[in-house]
């Protein structure tokens, strides 16, 4: 499979448990690899772990966050790794 792909979708299986509608924007991308390829008929899925987080300076009511994405195959071989930094939405008191 095409890794843009892979990457999609091992980010993509994240939102609907992290992120939705709360993510401002993306800021970046870090560490992306693919230790090992997907092929057509696997069966995938990902890991998502915030690793930092830090209130914005600038925007009071949003903040920077740091994710870790991992997606692994259906023999639990990770196919693929990246962090992510985002800007999201802060929960307000």
């Amino acid at each position: 499979m095409n890794s843009i792909f892979t990457l999609g979708l091992v980010v993509g299986l994240s939102v609907q448990d992290t992120t939705l509608g709360t993510t401002v924007g993306n800021l970046g991308w870090e560490e992306v690899a693919f230790p090992r390829p997907v092929f057509a008929g696997d069966t995938l899925r990902s890991t998502t772990e915030v690793v930092a987080a830090r209130a914005s300076a600038s925007r009071p009511q949003q903040g920077i966050v740091t994710f870790l994405h991992r997606g692994f195959n259906q023999r639990d071989e990770e196919i693929c790794r990246c962090r992510r930094v985002a800007l999201m939405l802060r929960k307000q008191p």
